[in-house]
């Protein structure tokens, strides 16, 4: 079982109850940190330039997760991303900022699990055409 399975399998378990569509929400979940500029270390970034940067850290470390609030994740992501996130998931959008705010923590915790950001891997390369 790959890495991306089993914190899925992990997540998902997690998420039990809280909608019907945990895979679906995980996923989304991947893709915006993916998405974001900088991907987790930017968005890791965009916590530490609200404010929220040892909240963040917790999540990182390997002590236990502070909470967050869904107000707060609006604060860091803006209404835009959440209203994209909402309507790609099929999720209200007064929902989404507490969905966020219950998952993520884990997600930035299942992907961190040393307690340090992992180093940023190099885009691959396609080698150019011979001939």
């Amino acid at each position: 079982m790959g890495f991306m399975d089993n914190l899925k399998g992990q997540l998902t378990s997690a998420l039990e109850g809280a909608t019907g569509q945990q895979g679906g929400l995980l996923n989304g979940v991947m893709v915006m940190i993916n998405s974001h500029p900088g991907g987790l270390s930017g968005l890791v970034q965009s916590f530490q330039q609200q404010g929220l940067g040892g909240v963040v850290q917790s999540w990182i470390s390997t002590g236990p997760n502070q909470p967050i609030t869904a107000e707060q994740i609006q604060q860091v992501l803006g209404s835009e991303k959440l209203q994209a996130f909402a309507t790609a998931h099929n999720i209200d959008m007064t929902q989404v900022s507490a969905q966020l705010a219950s998952v993520l923590p884990m997600v930035v915790d299942k992907l961190t699990p040393h307690g340090t950001l992992p180093k940023a891997e190099a885009a691959p390369t396609v080698a150019p055409p011979t001939g």
